[in-house]
């Protein structure tokens, strides 16, 4: 870890040199940041989070950094790691730590072990309030670092696949605090998981392989926002769009949007390119790797890298690295080639830059609001999960729409008084 000095606060961080570069795409990211922008002014005159310390495992990216500025000038005491080595931007995190004054332990590529210093680091200050993205720094904080629940007061997820790990932690009386589960909010279901996914995923796939999406058989494994989104663009593309699913409900729902619909071992057999969006594990595994077309492309859009079983793959196949950018061909024993992009790992920051920031002002709206409330309701919820206030939510549209230069109706006092009394008959 790099030493502090006495105006630099503690971090670790890949290389200083760059925190110039650094800081000039986080002013660009905060051009498309109007939402969090104006809650950042507001932030700076009242400082809400003044003596409260937050430790925040995310993305390392030049949006992410804007939030960070944002609970900073709040009056915040915080501390960032990584919550995917592969996403972490290099240049942000020294600008973070250089220009800006907050601590940031984060390297791209960082191994397991390192991965895991820094979010012990991070939980170093011993903190009120957490941010994850993934449920990796909570469970962290409820295995290894026990002493330090009594601290905490509650935390936000911005994740679907943490928001279950979360949920199923609340089933079995394991969590201790409350988590407020920003991923389910509908602002962040709208842009960041439908909008921001689908257009960042392909936008991956180009970066890694320079694929024509015209004409291609495109498998998306799961039909929740994240796959939608996925599944919309690639249609707009021009590509044949097969989708599978576990649930009946989103099945169903996918059929009526016209995509064929088919268990993905019959997907498996006819596709060009798989994107997996499900949250689960061994989407896709060997049996379906041994029935694919030579050439098949392969990448994973959830979280975590257990959706594709590259275990498996690099135990039974014979690699060659870095073919392109991010993309690594494996050889089956019956002479097909794999494409594996970004190691499996989320696909949109492995090999692309993620969501637009115009996308998570969004989210971080969300996040930076809901983290102002909980200050204060915290002491009123239970451990466990919790849903973002909706006029939380309400909020973050309002302003979005403020910063587009679009207004909507508002109700009379009749509809006002229709829509708040059951006495009206029809």
């Amino acid at each position: 870890m790099n030493p502090a000095t006495s105006t630099t606060p503690k971090h670790d961080i890949a290389n200083p040199a760059l925190a110039a570069e650094g800081k000039k795409r986080i002013e660009w990211a905060e051009r498309n940041m109007p939402v969090l922008a104006q809650i950042r002014e507001r932030f700076e005159k009242e400082k809400p989070f003044t003596g409260i310390r937050f430790s925040a495992c995310m993305h390392v990216t030049t949006e992410t950094a804007n939030l960070m500025r944002t609970l900073k000038a709040g009056g915040a005491e915080l501390a960032l790691c990584a919550s995917n080595p592969l996403s972490t931007q290099d240049d942000t995190a020294a600008a973070l730590v250089h220009e800006y004054g907050i601590s940031v332990f984060a390297r791209n590529g960082v191994d397991r072990d390192g991965y895991y210093s820094h979010i012990n680091a991070s939980l170093d200050i011993a903190p009120h309030q957490v941010f994850d993205d993934g449920c990796d720094l909570v469970n962290t904080l409820h295995t290894t670092r026990k002493e330090l629940l009594p601290n905490i007061t509650g935390g936000c997820e911005e994740t679907t696949t943490g928001v279950i790990r979360l949920q199923q932690m609340a089933k079995d009386g394991a969590l201790t605090f409350p988590m407020i589960a920003v991923n389910d909010t509908d602002t962040k279901h709208m842009f960041d998981n439908r909008y921001g996914t689908g257009q960042s995923t392909i936008d991956a796939i180009f970066r890694a392989t320079n694929q024509l999406i015209g004409g291609k058989v495109f498998v998306v494994a799961g039909f929740g926002y994240c796959g939608k989104g996925v599944a919309e663009r690639a249609r707009g593309m021009g590509a044949d769009v097969i989708i599978t699913e576990i649930d009946p409900t989103k099945a169903l729902d996918a059929m009526m949007q016209g995509y064929r619909v088919m268990p993905m071992l019959d997907a498996a057999k006819v596709g060009d390119i798989f994107i997996t969006v499900t949250g689960n594990r061994t989407v896709l595994s060997s049996e379906h790797f041994s029935v694919m077309k030579d050439g098949s492309i392969l990448a994973n859009a959830g979280h975590f890298d257990i959706e594709i079983d590259v275990a498996w793959l690099e135990k039974n196949a014979k690699k060659n690295s870095r073919i392109r950018h991010q993309t690594d061909e494996y050889v089956l024993s019956n002479g097909r080639r794999l494409l594996l992009i970004a190691e499996g790992r989320l696909v949109n920051l492995g090999a692309a830059e993620g969501h637009p920031a115009v996308v998570m002002d969004m989210s971080f709206a969300d996040q930076a609001l809901t983290a102002e409330w909980l200050v204060k309701a915290a002491a009123t919820l239970s451990p466990g999960v919790h849903n973002v206030p909706t006029a939380i939510d309400k909020e973050v549209a309002r302003l979005k729409l403020k910063s587009m230069g679009a207004t909507i109706d508002t109700l009379t006092g009749i509809q006002d008084e229709y829509l708040n009394s059951w006495k009206h008959g029809s």
